[in-house]
């Protein structure tokens, strides 16, 4: 039985009614509404899996109804009733993207061919839906902007066609790349991710590509790269806008001739691997910038879906930080807690500038700082705080990381900066860069050493 759920749009009650009736019994699950204007508030709530909308109504009518459904939900299918309908209506209804449009008085057996079809094609076939909801099963929403990305997501899953992710820090991009891996037909395949900005330059070529034995110092035995890894599944390239320009060049080339060529080898390999990419940052700056190829754009950003932050799906807090609490329970082996009021409007009012990662990491420390059945908002306010104070920028990060390193490596050798280098894997030159990059003098710590 068909349990999608479909929304009924028509300003005369008894009609509504009997259409209700025949989409009911044939197992849809149906929400009414007897103007456009009420449609779009209940859209707003949630999104259903498709709308059927009477033409002719005061107010909004069919049409602009569709018009504003096809602007924040576009791959949302609108079927019109009309029983003023002509041909050219109907042409110029679907050229405009109305997936169906039917005359009364209407035969039901048609309407619910179309409904299915619409369903069908929306990646909301309730049969195929309830049967393959675990490619999505990461994802806790409640969001119609989530739902609606998450549509989208599984249209595009069926093709082979690369899919740019766009998404801030934490706003859960590996997931929906893994979601629509597990909804292709490439699903019993690898799936296998990369973070292009985790991995220094030098390195991201041999990681992805391979190396042949022998290639450089230190490869004393063949490299398989991650391309062929994941032959015939997923390769996940996260954080795509940190890859170095000439590694761009080797990346499109393998996209476009779909074989690698292992470094230090002269035989390229054939590889047949779906591409799904995401970045946090402006590819479309970085491109007119000249930091991003051109054509390598084009070739990875065929399709692009954009992942909301926390802060833009705030309905979706109370359902996401239950879900998580419940994880946590488990995890801690302790009773199921549940958040005082006042916690949760905390929650609901915070920035989240860490998006799902960070009110993950806010509700564990509430929950290891508890004590009883009930979180209080004074420790949730405690753990937004500390966390706050945690989230410092990357570029600050990274220096300090970088400082401490240094400092580590010259107390190990005593401010001997050849050895310092050595242990670093870096050339003296390089590593005297770095240390005048953070005013660090070899000498202190030769003062200092015994």
């Amino acid at each position: 039985m068909n349990t999608s759920d479909i929304l009924l749009v028509d300003d005369d009650p008894d009609l509504l009614r009997l259409i209700g009736l025949r989409l009911t019994s044939a197992g849809y699950r149906v929400r009414t509404a007897e103007s456009g204007e009420l449609a779009l508030a209940a859209l707003a709530v949630t999104r259903p899996a498709a709308v059927i909308t009477d033409l002719r109504m005061p107010g909004i009518d069919g049409m602009q109804l569709f018009e504003a459904i096809h602007r924040q939900h576009p791959t949302l299918p609108v079927i019109i009733l009309t029983a003023h309908g002509t041909i050219p209506d109907a042409v110029s209804a679907t050229q405009r993207g109305v997936f169906g449009f039917l005359t009364k008085p209407f035969d039901s057996q048609e309407l619910l061919q179309k409904v299915a079809a619409a369903l069908k094609l929306s990646g909301d076939d309730g049969e195929v839906a309830n049967s393959s909801s675990e490619w999505r099963a990461g994802f806790v929403t409640r969001s119609p902007k989530m739902e609606d990305l998450l549509r989208q997501a599984r249209l595009v899953a069926d093709s082979d066609a690369s899919v740019l992710i766009y998404g801030e820090s934490g706003t859960g991009k590996e997931l929906l790349a893994r979601a629509i891996h597990k909804a292709s037909p490439r699903a019993e395949r690898p799936f296998v991710a990369v973070n292009c900005g985790a991995i220094p330059a030098e390195l991201l070529e041999s990681e992805l590509f391979g190396h042949a034995r022998g290639a450089f110092t230190g490869a004393v035995q063949a490299h398989k790269g991650l391309f062929q890894t994941a032959d015939t599944g997923t390769l996940f390239l996260d954080e795509i806008g940190d890859m170095p320009l000439p590694l761009q060049v080797k990346l499109l080339r393998v996209l476009q001739e779909g074989e690698v060529r292992p470094v230090g080898s002269t035989q390229s390999i054939p590889v047949d691997v779906r591409v799904i990419s995401a970045t946090h940052r402006d590819l479309e700056a970085q491109r007119a910038a000249g930091l991003f190829r051109e054509d390598l754009y084009y070739r990875l950003n065929v399709v692009s879906l954009r992942l909301p932050p926390l802060a833009e799906r705030r309905e979706d807090i109370p359902v996401l930080a239950t879900h998580f609490l419940r994880k946590l329970a488990e995890r801690y082996r302790k009773p199921l807690p549940t958040l005082a009021p006042d916690a949760m409007a905390l929650l609901i009012a915070a920035p989240w500038p860490g998006n799902v990662r960070q009110l993950l990491n806010v509700l564990e420390q509430a929950t290891a700082l508890t004590t009883t059945a009930v979180i209080p908002g004074s420790v949730v306010q405690s753990a937004l705080r500390e966390d706050a104070s945690e989230l410092v920028p990357f570029e600050e990060a990274r220096k300090s990381f970088e400082r401490d390193y240094l400092v580590r490596l010259l107390k190990l050798t005593g401010g001997n900066v050849t050895q310092a280098a050595l242990m670093a894997k870096r050339n003296r030159t390089e590593f005297y860069k770095l240390l005048q990059r953070h005013k660090l003098e070899p000498a202190m710590f030769k003062e200092g050493k015994g």
